[in-house]
């Protein structure tokens, strides 16, 4: 994070933009939502009769809001700041009510003061409001434990905007990841998984960005089934622009997540920083298409650290944009080709992938004495019993007998006292032999 970084300049409502938590006791005026843990039930407030225990007292709420406007997303001093003195007191603190907290610079912590000042809880809580948008955050039953194994780079909230439960999504979800300029095998490989995966009854999650992204998320659209975007800036402005109309399809069939507040525009650093949350809300994670400097590498490598399943997807191996899948699965990534391999490794006990092998030959069936016998016939002249014999290491009586089984069955023919392959066997017996 650095400090005076860019702020909304959108107009500001004529009461002061200061964090000003509610008197004890007083009812809730923000837009707070609480998501339900039905799986795809909308969230609401909490009513006369709903749970009482469920979520953060509104005063924490705003103040988590306040603090995600003026700290940069992962910003793990901060973090550890929330964990020591709780989210309140570091807010009082940047209101310049007390010492400077500790562990940045003095010219860091102007810059923070400079954010605080222009950070407007109530305000970004009533553009989410109008824009379809939740803010969920730690105590609330909408909260993906998950996100909690980010330690003190553990968002502070996420805004949310979708009907769906974030939290029973998360619960069985995979990310499909990868390259933004990819190819036409990569946009196809995403979109093939995703499919299949969606199928199977998983959430896709991605970064909603060009390339292997937009393919997963359009794979799983395409199912019929469920997938999530994260972005890097505010869910009610998406990025890409070209993506607009993605986005805003993923919303309404799915999830649409991110952790900074509204009309906040995405930085290379708030790309890097987001694909941590990706990798922490899923069980696994996939890159399909990635060069050695690839944004998806890092997200493969924060769910390393979390002990989520890391897979990549193959290229070829003169590919630069597949340099860095291969690079991955050189280390402790899992080689997965299709949807089903996925599963196995993400899903639960019992959940394998088929078998996989070549197409049988009619041969193939035959007993083990039969092939032996075949397999000692010239491929282009007959043969006596006694030279197929020897060179299918048996006796001529069993070769014989071996023989007229293989004619009944149209692999050989018999010329006078020799025998020979048919065209049929010619084939099926090349089919198996190696060739220089």
């Amino acid at each position: 994070m650095t400090p005076g970084g860019p702020q909304d300049d959108s107009p500001r409502p004529d009461h002061p933009s200061t964090y000003d938590p509610p008197a004890h006791g007083s009812p809730a005026r923000t837009s707070a939502a609480h998501g339900s843990p039905d799986h795809g039930s909308p969230a609401h407030r909490p009513r006369d009769g709903d749970r009482p225990d469920v979520g953060p007292p509104d005063e924490e709420r705003l103040a988590r809001v306040f603090l995600g406007r003026v700290v940069e997303p992962g910003d793990e001093v901060s973090g550890q700041w929330v964990r020591e003195r709780g989210v309140r007191e570091v807010v009082r603190r940047l209101r310049g009510d007390g010492e400077p907290l500790p562990g940045v610079t003095a010219r860091r912590w102007a810059g923070l003061l400079a954010r605080a000042e222009q950070a407007d809880p109530r305000r970004d809580l009533a553009v989410a409001r109008e824009a379809g948008v939740r803010y969920v955050c730690p105590g609330d039953a909408e909260w993906p434990g998950t996100l909690d194994e980010l330690g003190d780079s553990r968002p502070l909230g996420l805004w949310v905007r979708g009907r769906p439960s974030l939290r029973m999504w998360a619960l069985r979800s995979v990310a499909v990841v990868g390259a933004r300029a990819c190819t036409g095998y990569g946009a196809h490989m995403a979109a093939t998984l995703a499919c299949g995966l969606a199928e199977r009854g998983w959430v896709v999650v991605s970064g909603g960005a060009y390339g292997v992204d937009g393919a997963a998320h359009r794979g799983a659209l395409g199912a019929g089934g469920a997938t999530v975007a994260v972005l890097a800036c505010g869910v009610d402005r998406p990025y890409p622009s070209g993506h607009t109309e993605l986005i805003g399809r993923i919303a309404q069939q799915g999830l649409v997540v991110g952790e900074l507040p509204p009309g906040d525009h995405p930085t290379p650093t708030r790309f890097i920083q987001r694909n941590r949350v990706i990798a922490a809300l899923t069980r696994g994670t996939v890159v399909v298409e990635a060069a050695y400097r690839s944004g998806s590498l890092v997200t493969a490598r924060a769910a390393q650290r979390l002990g989520r399943h890391t897979m990549g997807v193959p290229g070829p191996a003169t590919s630069g944009l597949s340099a860095g899948v291969h690079e991955l699965l050189r280390g402790e990534a899992v080689l997965v080709t299709d949807a089903a391999e996925v599963v196995e490794l993400v899903g639960d006990m019992g959940e394998l992938a088929p078998e996989r092998r070549g197409p049988q030959l009619p041969r193939d069936l035959l007993e083990p004495g039969a092939r032996q016998v075949l397999a000692a016939l010239p491929a282009r002249r007959p043969a006596a019993p006694h030279e197929v014999a020897r060179e299918a290491g048996t006796t001529p009586d069993d070769a014989i007998a071996r023989l007229y089984e293989l004619r009944a069955l149209g692999y050989v023919e018999r010329h006078g006292d020799c025998w020979k392959l048919t065209r049929q066997a010619m084939v099926s017996v090349r089919g198996g032999r190696p060739r220089c």
